[in-house]
């Protein structure tokens, strides 16, 4: 299995899918394995991708930690998932009765915060307060805004920042010593874009998170960094049935991607996961009791016209681990 995940690895480096990897497989008994390939860059001095290189999570933020912490929190009744987002957020306007269920089912639609250019992230979070949502619940279609909307519920509820909650009920306990929203050790981080000629590196790739990182703010739709080595060890705990109301929420599709192509073809119907733009995923299978991560920086030096090269990758990977 090493030599044909490494085969294919190699396809996507040369097809400049990214730069470098690292896959991690995690199983239900503890045995795990981590394969890192390639480089941070193109260039042929750039460093070394390594077992312990970290990577922008993107958007697998709204999955680990924020809804994760929601299903917690509505397992311990900190709140209720058919509790009214406004009884949070009373500043919120057009609220149209929408749930904290609608916000893990991405049924609400309103700003795109990717296109908000407020100079202040004080300004984007009044614009998204002033504006509310488009319209009442309806079907899924996935954006930032509810996972946004979400990590402030848990802030508010438990009067703690977003880092501090996922510190205390995760990364503490489960040793992920590497995961974080502000990373140190530059150095380790790979690279997510060149943009306006400046390398983006050790911040939030995202442009809306980016505002608020730089004042050292978290937000629930993007900003976590983190290691293969660190999601093992949270991927394990799922498997291993350590959060089982996470297992719960996550196949019920709250708050995760359930049964996708992405996934592989060997995956089932409650086969979850979660992907980040900048070109990681995570992926449990409880069935097989195994779990994948894989980070990536598909987005450097300029993000791809689209996702198809990077999803073809996860299934053929996601494939070749089932299959085994």
């Amino acid at each position: 299995m090493r030599e044909e995940i490494a085969a294919r690895v190699g396809r996507a480096i040369h097809e400049k899918t990214f730069p470098g990897c690292v896959i991690g497989i995690a199983r239900a008994n503890g045995k795990r394995e981590i394969l890192p390939f390639g480089r941070f860059t193109y260039e042929d001095d750039s460093p070394e991708v390594a077992i312990d290189s970290i990577y922008d999570l993107a958007s697998i933020t709204k999955s680990i930690p924020v809804a994760s912490l929601g299903a917690l929190f509505a397992s311990t009744s900190r709140f209720n998932l058919d509790d009214k987002v406004v009884t949070y957020i009373p500043e919120l306007q057009n609220d149209f009765g929408a749930t904290i269920e609608d916000l893990l089912r991405y049924r609400v639609q309103g700003a795109r915060m990717s296109t908000l250019n407020h100079p202040t992230f004080e300004q984007i979070r009044a614009y998204i307060f002033e504006n509310g949502f488009v319209a009442a619940p309806g079907k899924s279609e996935y954006t930032n805004l509810p996972a946004f909307l979400l990590g402030i519920i848990l802030e508010r509820v438990s009067g703690e920042i977003l880092p501090a909650l996922a510190h205390k009920y995760f990364f503490e306990p489960l040793a992920m010593t590497d995961t974080t929203f502000f990373p140190h050790d530059i150095k380790r981080v790979a690279p997510t874009e060149v943009v306006d000629q400046q390398e983006i590196q050790g911040i939030v790739h995202d442009e809306s998170a980016q505002m608020f990182a730089r004042k050292r703010r978290a937000v629930g739709h993007a900003g976590l960094f983190s290691t293969t080595l660190d999601l093992l060890n949270f991927l394990e705990a799922l498997l291993q049935g350590k959060f089982p109301t996470i297992v719960d929420a996550a196949e019920l599709e709250l708050g995760w991607q359930v049964d996708e192509p992405w996934m592989g073809k060997s995956r089932n119907s409650k086969t979850f996961g979660k992907t980040g733009f900048t070109g990681t995923s995570v992926l449990v299978d409880k069935e097989k009791g195994l779990g994948i991560v894989i980070l990536s920086n598909r987005t450097y030096p300029k993000r791809p016209a689209d996702g198809t090269a990077i999803n073809l990758f996860r299934a053929d990977i996601a494939e070749l681990i089932w299959s085994q």
